[in-house]
């Protein structure tokens, strides 16, 4: 295609699909057992459908839509209709709070408001009733929905009543709205975690989207019609880039899912090639294996060992095994065919040309592992507020860093530059620009340097030179009492490989002498660990606090310390009587830790780390799923980290 008569915008893209590619199947969905496919024509006529029934609701352009649903094709349709009438979207986490959604319908100045089912529509209609400017919330799933009565709730049908049937005319408004769009115009507004404060909505124009897909279909070589499952929420800038955007550049075949519990159930059925898992599903899976591990006879247990340890072999840190001694590459089809062949095909992974991760760091044992099984996982790495920075690229990947930085150009953006200050903090610029956070000229000023973006992100160089370490954010690189450097992320994200650790954080700072945690045990995994120790329990409170448990977490952590300097090795840990949970403001919806509201609900267990109290009682206030509140009461004991492990020495 001659790149002054590509498309500008994202709409621009579906039409040209519909126009090129009309009859191919484009989505995939899977309802009541049973995947419905929807053509390139299809999609275009259910936009719209949805387009023209934004115009009956007066929605104009440059006013916000917000999304809230489950990822499904509607969800696709919705977003791409707004686009396509000028207006800019806002995709929330299905789980978002009422409090939350509310934030984003103040700050983005939301009109109308897309909502799955009557979950969603029950957090929206009360922000409805406080903002006068939502006047349309719209669903799509009518369940519990029949009796509600409101002028500006519709049902998806009575929606898209104003395009039944087509009018020539329609057809010519909606081309023209479409053909309207411009690169620079605003597509999305990508709000952060809010983990240093109040949500700030990024502003993402079409030129960003369009470029930033196309540098990753670049840098991994993406095959056009390549299978892909849409599962990462759309509020995350890279599934915005990958299954929104890519979509309609490839473009992608995009399926979904009929329930978000069937993910890895759709994902083996489709044999996707293309598979994009946050690191907390990646971890996820890999704990899976050994949880599984833990259930099997010994001698299988001995047998997946033997063909993970020659998959490792062959395989260390690249899927091209020429190199490797003769018995290695002789042994490998066999442990193959036995173990690892297997593995890829119960995880779904059967047919994974492209397996990818991003939004926060990866253990470099999770990409062992799984290169081991024969798939080659990448690390993507950016910010939603200037793009891609980093992606691994090629046969080779080096676990330790997270890939080489992408300085190519696209007819949407320049080619980035990066440099990283004294101070260790990354600064880029170029791309396709970062446009501000929206109705906040002040913030968008501070992440600026003398036209440098400033990340935020403390990282280093790895050996060639254009590959970075990751090692944290810059205002959580700390410094012990006695002067010593460390980065808390870099250790927990080698904790969170083992399986037994579903969530830690370190504590540590310059009023310390040495570095502790506040770990989440896996509840699963060491149900099955204690069934089969004859280690008996009530509760997950109970569970945690089982002396065999309190062992075996320690000795998990005292492994990690072998790759850590001395004054960085963690000495005390406490289990956490509960699991840490986003609707409690612990972590963010992307499980972030909320660093500063951990360390003071949990003070008094950091105290009794640092004072060596052995048992400390406690009350959490805490929220069910019904709604109601509580509070747990528990008494929680301080682990201790055997010292004898304390030997190696590598720098963060």
């Amino acid at each position: 295609m001659n790149p002054e008569r590509k498309p500008q915008t994202l709409p621009q893209w579906l039409l040209h699909n519909a126009a090129t590619r009309g009859s191919e199947v484009a989505q995939r969905h899977k309802r009541e057992g049973v995947w419905k496919e929807f053509s390139w024509a299809d999609v275009r006529d259910e936009v719209r459908a949805l387009a023209l029934g934004l115009r009956a609701r007066g929605v104009q352009r440059g006013q916000t839509v917000v999304l809230l649903s489950e990822n499904r094709p509607e969800l696709y349709w919705a977003e791409w209709a707004a686009m396509a009438v000028g207006a800019k979207v806002v995709a929330l986490y299905p789980d978002a709070a009422e409090s939350e959604v509310n934030y984003v319908v103040e700050d983005a100045q939301a009109v109308c408001v897309f909502a799955e089912d009557q979950e969603q529509v029950d957090k929206v209609l009360p922000v409805m009733a406080r903002h006068g400017a939502l006047h349309t919330v719209v669903w799509w799933e009518s369940g519990g929905l029949w009796s509600y009565k409101n002028e500006g709730l519709l049902g998806w049908d009575a929606f898209r009543a104003p395009a039944q049937p087509i009018q020539p005319t329609d057809e010519a408004w909606f081309e023209q709205a479409v053909a309207q769009g411009r690169s620079g115009d605003i597509a999305v507004l990508s709000y952060t975690s809010g983990t240093t404060g109040a949500p700030k909505g990024v502003i993402t124009t079409h030129a960003s989207l369009m470029h930033n897909a196309e540098l990753i279909g670049q840098t991994m070589r993406v095959p056009d019609g390549a299978e892909y499952l849409s599962y990462i929420p759309l509020s995350w800038a890279t599934e915005q880039w990958v299954g929104v955007t890519m979509g309609l550049m490839r473009p992608l075949r995009v399926s979904f899912a009929e329930q978000p519990d069937q993910i890895q159930e759709a994902i083996r059925e489709l044999a996707c090639e293309i598979v994009f898992f946050g690191p907390r599903q990646w971890e996820s899976l890999a704990a899976r294996v050994h949880a599984r591990m833990l259930d099997a006879a010994p001698w299988r247990q001995k047998v997946v060992d033997w063909g993970l340890r020659i998959g490792r072999l062959a395989r260390a840190d690249q899927l091209d095994t020429r190199a490797r001694a003769w018995w290695v590459r002789a042994l490998l089809p066999v442990a193959d065919a036995l173990v690892l062949r297997p593995l890829r095909e119960q995880l779904g992974l059967k047919r994974a040309r492209i397996a990818f991760t991003g939004g926060a760091a990866v253990a470099p044992d999770i990409f062992r592992l799984f290169a081991a099984m024969g798939v080659m996982l990448r690390n993507v790495y950016g910010c939603s507020e200037f793009g891609l920075i980093t992606v691994h690229q090629g046969a080779r990947v080096n676990a330790e860093t997270i890939g080489e930085t992408v300085t190519l150009h696209s007819a949407w953006g320049q080619p980035m530059e990066w440099r990283v200050t004294e101070a260790g903090g990354l600064e880029v610029r170029g791309g396709a620009g970062f446009a501000g956070y929206w109705g906040k000229p002040e913030k968008s000023a501070e992440k600026m340097n003398e036209g440098w973006f400033q990340t935020g992100d403390a990282v280093g160089q790895g050996p060639s030179g254009n590959e970075l370490i990751y090692y944290d954010r810059v205002e959580h690189m700390n410094r012990l009492q006695g002067g010593h450097l460390f980065s808390k992320q870099f250790i927990e994200v080698r904790l969170r490989f083992s399986p037994y650790i579903r969530e830690v954080m370190v504590v540590g700072d310059p009023t310390r002498e040495h570095v502790t945690a506040l770990v989440n045990i896996d509840g699963d995994v060491f149900g099955r660990w204690a069934e089969r120790n004859g280690v008996s329990f009530t509760t997950f409170t109970d569970l945690s606090q089982r002396p065999e448990v309190l062992a075996q977490v320690a000795k998990e952590i005292a492994s990690v310390n072998q790759a850590l300097p001395e004054a960085a090795r963690l000495r005390r840990f406490v289990n956490l009587p509960k699991e840490l949970d986003a609707d409690e403001g612990e972590l963010t919806r992307t499980r972030k830790l909320k660093r500063d509201f951990i360390e003071q609900r949990y003070g008094v267990l950091i105290d009794a780390m640092y004072t060596d109290r052995p048992r400390t009682a406690i009350e959490i206030p805490v929220r069910y799923q019904d709604g109601r509140a509580g509070v747990l009461r528990a008494d929680v004991t301080t682990g201790r980290v055997p010292s004898s492990a304390r030997n190696g020495d590598q720098n963060p």
